[in-house]
């Protein structure tokens, strides 16, 4: 099958289809990974937080509802699916790192850089490989149906990194219930906190740390570790 990027909306499966939802995701994406070059400061922060609330939901809905279709109906799925997994876990490990303030300028500028070089290696990955694989395996029908449940799942989902949680099932999906509701009550804060004057949005930005240090306790929780291979575990 040709790459996603050359098919139309009616060769995906019409608009309803989850290879329609993707594409439509990854050209937002390409557009937001353009606009971040050459920024920094606040314009930097803007678009990285834009990027985020795009790429956690939208990983974590794939990693729940299509990586295991993949690993049922193709006979190299294990293969496939744990090749992007480790693009998302290397995705999580370097915004943990951009968000801890550990960084000096060069550190920051170079972690930018591989992020950007991950996420454009992840698009390809699934626009040229995975996607049109399970395409080929499954009717039009299921890519629709799969569409539905992809975009529940990613409306309901975590909106920043937990490199921590499982990637796989079940521990994700038990993880996505604590750790969704922490993650928007920090975009609620966080974005009041950008409103605000000085002294009032640093103690906002420290409840919204506070929030962060609950969901990474919560990460570590056994339970939501199960189900995660080796080469994508985080201790």
């Amino acid at each position: 099958m040709p790459s996603l990027a050359d098919q139309s909306v009616d060769q995906l499966g019409g608009p309803w289809s989850v290879l329609t939802r993707q594409k439509r995701d990854h050209v937002r994406l390409d557009r937001l990974l353009h606009e971040l070059e050459g920024t920094s400061g606040a314009a930097q922060e803007r678009v990285l937080h834009a990027i985020a609330r795009l790429v956690f939901p939208h990983a974590f809905a794939e990693e729940s509802v299509l990586w295991p279709v993949l690993r049922r109906v193709l006979p190299d799925g294990e293969e496939l699916t744990l090749q992007v997994e480790q693009e998302h876990q290397e995705v999580n490990e370097i915004w943990s790192r951009l968000e801890s303030s550990e960084l000096d300028a060069e550190e920051r500028r170079s972690a930018i850089d591989r992020l950007v070089e991950v996420l454009r290696e992840d698009v390809r990955d699934e626009e040229d490989e995975l996607l049109p694989r399970l395409q080929e395996a499954v009717p039009p029908s299921r890519l629709r149906q799969l569409g539905v449940a992809w975009e529940v799942v990613r409306r309901t989902a975590p909106t920043r990194p937990h490199p921590v949680v499982s990637r796989r099932p079940p521990g994700n999906a038990l993880a996505a219930l604590p750790l969704t509701v922490i993650d928007h009550g920090r975009d609620l804060v966080d974005a009041a906190a950008r409103r605000t004057g000085e002294e009032t949005s640093a103690r906002l930005r420290s409840a919204s740390q506070a929030m962060a240090r609950a969901a990474g306790r919560i990460e570590h929780v056994g339970v939501l570790r199960r189900g995660e291979r080796p080469s994508t575990r985080r201790g």
